[in-house]
């Protein structure tokens, strides 16, 4: 009954917190829409996805104890967005804003990590956690050059499937004019290892609660 139980709990984590990293990843290319604060807001989501990825495979792999679920924990963070995009698209959202699989590279290497360091949780968290930080903003910025152009993809589009904060504004003021892939790696890279000591400790706190 407890392994049962253990297991339950298990898949409800993984679901909970793959669903929620979704949502949070969901409007992560809008961000070539807020043309004033682009850069600005291209760190910050740089950021936001580095710790929902980071905290959800870390749980899945330290649970399985087997490298190689992080990428699969990514891979349904990937395949969960684009349900989510493909149902905004059916509303008149333009799909082609993120669709890229950003997350899964980054997740290749925490598992890289696991692998090689003979499965140290230690080793996980922090080289884990630096690549991974270090390593998303730099995709992200990949995926910023793949996705169509903002303004012309807007004006192909009729005017009320927009809300009026996606309104294409020229740019004005409040760019980072420093790298905000650095600055999104730099942040990510120490964020991200505190991020995937939680991912660890989600399982301690688990087989604790089950064990009660």
């Amino acid at each position: 009954v407890m392994v049962w139980l253990r297991r339950c709990t298990h898949y409800l984590f993984i679901v909970v917190v793959a669903v929620n990293s979704t949502l949070l990843t969901i409007n992560a290319g809008d961000y070539i829409f807020y043309t004033d604060w682009a850069w600005t807001s291209y760190t910050v989501f740089s950021i936001s996805q580095t710790l929902m990825l980071i905290v959800g495979a870390t749980y899945y792999l330290t649970f399985t104890g087997v490298p190689g679920t992080a990428t699969y924990y990514a891979l349904i963070m990937t395949v969960y967005t684009w349900i989510a995009k493909g149902a905004w698209f059916a509303l008149g959202y333009p799909y082609d804003f993120i669709v890229t699989p950003v997350w899964l590279p980054s997740a290749m290497l925490l598992d890289l990590v696991y692998w090689a360091t003979k499965k140290n949780k230690h080793s996980l968290i922090l080289f884990g956690g630096v690549l991974v930080g270090m390593s998303l903003p730099l995709f992200n910025m990949v995926n910023l050059i793949t996705v169509a152009d903002p303004l012309e993809t807007a004006f192909k589009y009729p005017r009320p499937t927009l809300p009026p904060y996606m309104t294409p504004l020229e740019p004005q003021v409040g760019k980072f004019y420093n790298s905000p892939v650095a600055l999104g790696a730099g942040a990510g890279a120490v964020l991200a290892c505190t991020f995937a000591a939680l991912g660890c400790k989600l399982n301690t706190w688990t087989y604790r609660w089950m064990a009660a």
